[in-house]
């Protein structure tokens, strides 16, 4: 059944490119004859030759191994930091990987083809629409925090003149740079994240929680994002408003360690060389892997690397509690109440206006004689 999971969650519509910009020059006195297992083999061993055997890898990468041999090197990022930017540039080079999976689920993939203008844009604007897609997408209270959330991070993004997710980017364009190396997405999907959180709160647990998120103005610095090299500057601000709510901090933190971990080890799977002919002997090779993760989530997943994982209970959506229901009652009749009395005030100013104009107040005092002539 864990099987069954993996193409959803590690869908690949950004999957790179099989080979190097100049694998085709550094190839063209080959015979147009070959075949795809001599080619394969050629762009093999350029990928080999600069694959470094003991590479120089930054401070913030953390190499894991598994049974059969593959490599995993997962570099802990800042999602607001230029210096993680370069720790995935320089990972990505060093060890030329088979695959590289990123913590972005493919309900936040389009941030990767997006430019950082647009971007940064997107990010300080949370308007009307926004909500109305995301209550769309994820429901009404699962939209709500995540917009909230969005908020967070577009406090984050107004205050440093950067747009996350910028490490990712640059994970895609290396990829994309690496002979035969795949592109993952690890994360889980934002909705069953944003629906078990919920469902962990009590009533007035989702009402102190709002309360905090949309009250955030607390000026950052860059420094104080790199201090956060150690754990993600985003994850730490929600952490500490959230340290009284273990349960939400094992759904937005703990189980994504379980995922992230899960979906690594299934990336660093053999990798099965092509064959000549079907009589051929099948051959693996051991992969090597480079997962892009937040800060925070690497201690998890070294704690999870060596354990048999199972996310089918991670997976799935609890059904709503009764604080849920009270809560989402009592949000939708805030909602209507605020724009029936919003109608109320405008209504009431237009009939003011309107009978304060001359030619109303002309009107009526004609209507009051005719009354008092009869």
């Amino acid at each position: 059944m864990q099987e069954e999971q993996q193409p959803e969650a590690a869908a690949d519509p950004m999957s790179s490119c099989d080979a190097p910009e100049d694998g085709p020059k550094e190839t063209s006195s080959v015979s147009q004859n070959i075949s795809d297992a001599d080619a394969f083999k050629i762009l093999l061993e350029m990928k080999m030759k600069k694959r470094q055997k003991k590479p120089t890898l930054p401070s913030t990468v953390t190499e894991l191994d598994t049974e059969d041999g593959s490599k995993v090197y997962v570099v802990g990022t800042a999602h607001f930091s230029d210096s993680s930017k370069k720790d995935v540039v320089k990972t990505i080079q060093e060890v030329q990987p088979d695959v590289v999976v990123v913590e972005l689920c493919q309900y936040r993939v389009s941030m990767l083809k997006m430019d950082e203008k647009t971007l940064l844009k997107e990010a300080k604007e949370i308007n009307l629409e926004k909500l109305q897609q995301a209550i769309k997408q994820n429901g009404v209270m699962s939209g709500l925090m995540q917009m909230l959330l969005l908020k967070v991070s577009a406090h984050i993004t107004e205050q440093l003149g950067m747009a996350p997710g910028g490490e990712f980017r640059e994970a895609f364009k290396e990829a994309s740079k690496v002979p035969f190396c795949k592109f993952h997405l690890g994360d889980r999907p934002i909705p069953v994240t944003f629906k078990r959180a919920i469902a962990a709160l009590s009533f007035w647990q989702k009402v102190k929680l709002a309360w905090g998120l949309c009250f955030l103005s607390d000026p950052i610095s860059k420094d104080d994002v790199e201090k956060c090299k150690q754990k993600d500057l985003l994850e730490q601000m929600m952490a500490e408003m959230i340290g009284e709510f273990p349960d939400l901090h094992r759904t937005i933190v703990s189980e994504r360690d379980i995922y992230l971990t899960y979906m690594l080890k299934q990336a660093a799977k053999q990798i099965e060389l092509p064959r000549a002919s079907e009589t051929e002997p099948r051959k693996y090779i051991p992969a090597v892997v480079v997962g892009v993760v937040g800060m925070g989530h690497v201690p998890g997943i070294e704690k999870n690397w060596n354990s048999d994982l199972n996310i089918q209970e991670i997976m799935s959506v609890p059904p709503p509690s009764a604080s849920s229901k009270i809560f989402k009652f009592v949000i939708k009749a805030t909602v209507f109440g605020l724009m029936g009395y919003g109608c109320y005030r405008i209504g009431q100013r237009t009939v003011q206006f309107i009978l304060s104009m001359p030619a109303a107040q002309s009107y009526l005092q004609k209507l009051t004689e005719i009354r008092s002539q009869h």
